[in-house]
């Protein structure tokens, strides 16, 4: 009991703080708690993505829940896409705890790399917002999306979201609206599966990462908020540093 009443403060301090960065650059605490938890815990790298999940689903779901009471998801669409979702994030999430816990760092850091390099194309390629990019692919390939998230969300606990949204936007014409609806459905059932797995393998400390999780409900909805009045590429910019020096922090010592 005593190490949990000196654990727990420091902790909802972190998750507050993650919480709130997260929501500020609109990518989501998740992929902000992994490195943290990897540089300043000494955790594996397996153990700090089961750990930074116990943040990662509740976060999810309530987003979720509060688009769906804005923008409904058809009942038949979203269980088809969280169905191939969740087929796809329990093997993926079953690779990632059987990995060397070097081996899957390496793999993360080159997870981390692409997503500077998509970010950067991202914030200098598209300035202006017009109208939707033409549809190339018709909706019955949408569970071809539902694939890539599933195993993004297995394998790294994050980025599903990341990548779903602009294939939905560049390939299926969807608006941005739409598009991170439609993420959020494939995302949710996934990240609970994928916690199921990692708490399974024993790889999730919840000591840690339930104050976490308190911690960054309490202010992703601040966060969010700033971000509406504070200019796009300006924090997209400053998240790419911080996703560069994550990187670097991220590489083996010696």
């Amino acid at each position: 009991m005593s190490s949990w009443i000196v654990v727990w403060p420091g902790m909802l301090a972190l998750g507050a703080l993650v919480g709130f960065l997260g929501g500020l650059l609109g990518i989501g605490g998740g992929i902000l708690a992994i490195p943290v938890l990897a540089l300043l815990f000494g955790m594996d790298q397996a153990t700090a993505q089961g750990t930074a999940l116990v943040m990662i689903a509740p976060n999810v779901v309530l987003a979720f829940w509060r688009y769906s009471q804005h923008h409904p998801i058809a009942l038949r669409r979203t269980l088809t896409l969280g169905a191939v979702s969740i087929l796809v994030s329990y093997p993926a999430a079953r690779l990632a705890v059987s990995l060397d816990h070097h081996t899957l760092r390496w793999i993360f850091i080159g997870f981390l790399l692409w997503l500077v390099g998509y970010l950067g194309w991202q914030l200098y390629a598209r300035r202006t917002k017009g109208a939707p990019a033409p549809r190339i692919l018709s909706e019955r390939w949408l569970p071809l999306v539902s694939v890539v998230a599933g195993a993004f969300s297995g394998l790294f606990t994050v980025g599903g979201g990341t990548i779903s949204s602009p294939m939905l936007v560049g390939l299926f014409g969807y608006r941005q609206a739409a598009a991170q609806g439609l993420g959020l459905c494939m995302i949710v059932p996934s990240s609970l599966v994928a916690m199921g797995t990692y708490t399974h393998a024993g790889v999730v400390d919840w000591q840690l990462g339930i104050p976490l999780a308190i911690g960054g409900l309490s202010t992703i909805s601040r966060g969010v908020a700033l971000a509406q009045r504070l200019p796009d590429r300006k924090l997209r910019g400053i998240f790419l540093v911080f996703l560069m020096i994550t990187v670097v922090l991220m590489l083996p010592k010696g």
